[in-house]
């Protein structure tokens, strides 16, 4: 008997020995229906089967073996990917849904083998079921990482948003306190929490930013007429309290006047200029120059340091990246390794742009943003 038909003759004592194999995958199993257990299992078994009946090109094969499902698909989602969908849904792991393909392929080809099935076909029929598991392994683990990404971004960004009440009281307290001046101890208590209240700030606001972009939504960005030198020598004023000993020198040239989220650049800036406080060396200034021209404006943020490695720079804007030596530099546990990853997104937002380059003369970030509102359209206008 060919392996298509015995899978379709024997379906039910396939089908038993995956649900006792996954009535093992605890926690998730514990108090699974029968059907739960056998979650879209038939299904999954008769597109094998119709595979193993359909003729295969060499192409067709190779494009197996490299994850890719076939462009004949017309279904909206198989059974594979809503399978693992559920499994995430009910608490499984990758591990675990994995571990449900390789007992699959196991009992199918003891059941197969031990029922008679050694013919001449028996190798190739062997071949093509590995592939097709294989190829259902493969698209049921994308979906899987799908649906556990999505529902990750979805709880920081319900944390975050929720722990921003709390932390707005804390802060509001602090601030109280510090202004009544009772005694030293007092205000020096209440300076503190204040710091301490905006480093919590600043770490959620990025988290709330990156579980945004990861949910696709973007960074929302509220554009309106600003001067930006204006906009950004306030926010250095900012960041030279909060970095007492380091020294950052502004320089601006040309028209400044544009259309975009002032508060969003100011993030920008200083996510920017805190990376630069972070890598360089501390005894000289970080320098950023501000440039209008006619069509566009221009943000330089430059400091000295150590050059940046080129396999470094290609992903230094990835969410979760971090210069060399970050773990021993001072401030480093304060941050999630998101400032320059939501620098671009702001700039992106902005219809702009970010790059970077380091050699021995230093380390320069350059923001382009277009000045005109017309080039602005389509942003989101909610804050």
């Amino acid at each position: 008997m060919r392996l298509a038909q015995f899978i379709s003759v024997e379906m039910e004592a396939i089908l038993a020995e995956w649900e006792a194999f996954a009535v093992t995958l605890l926690p998730a199993a514990q108090g699974m229906s029968s059907l739960e257990l056998r979650d879209h299992a038939q299904q999954i078994l008769e597109a094998i089967a119709r595979d193993l009946s359909t003729p295969q090109t060499r192409q067709a094969q190779i494009e197996k073996s490299q994850g890719r499902p076939p462009l004949s698909s017309t279904a909206p989602e198989t059974a594979v990917q809503t399978h693992a969908t559920l499994r995430a849904r009910s608490g499984c792991d990758i591990n675990q849904l994995t571990a449900e393909y390789s007992a699959l392929r196991a009992a199918v080809l003891r059941l197969w083998l031990s029922g008679g099935g050694t013919q001449a076909h028996a190798l190739h029929d062997v071949i093509r079921f590995n592939e097709a598991i294989d190829q259902a392994l493969t698209e049921s683990v994308g979906f899987f990482s799908t649906h556990a990404d999505r529902s990750r971004n979805l709880l920081l960004g319900m944390l975050g948003h929720d722990m921003r009440s709390p932390l707005q009281t804390i802060q509001m307290t602090a601030d109280h306190l510090s202004r009544l001046g009772d005694g030293r101890e007092i205000s020096a208590a209440a300076a503190r929490l204040i710091r301490s209240g905006a480093r919590m700030q600043a770490l959620l606001d990025d988290m709330l930013d990156f579980s945004r972009t990861k949910l696709g939504l973007g960074i929302r960005v509220a554009p309106g007429p600003v001067d930006l030198a204006a906009l950004i020598a306030d926010e250095l004023d900012q960041l030279r309290v909060a970095h007492a000993g380091r020294t950052v020198e502004l320089e601006v040239a040309g028209d400044t006047g544009a259309i975009c989220d002032g508060r969003r650049i100011q993030q920008m800036l200083g996510n920017l200029v805190g990376n630069a406080f972070k890598y360089g060396e501390l005894t000289i200034p970080v320098r950023v120059v501000v440039t209008g021209s006619e069509q566009d404006l221009s943000i330089q943020v430059a400091n000295r340091g150590p050059v940046i490695p080129p396999s470094v720079l290609q992903r230094i804007f990835e969410p979760l990246e971090r210069g060399p030596g970050a773990e021993t530099r001072p401030g480093s546990q304060n941050s999630l390794g998101l400032g320059l990853y939501i620098a671009r997104e702001i700039a992106q937002a902005h219809r702009g742009t970010i790059e970077a380059r380091s050699d021995e003369t230093g380390t320069i970030f350059t923001v382009r943003l277009p000045r005109h509102a017309a080039v602005l359209s389509g942003l989101e206008g909610n804050a």
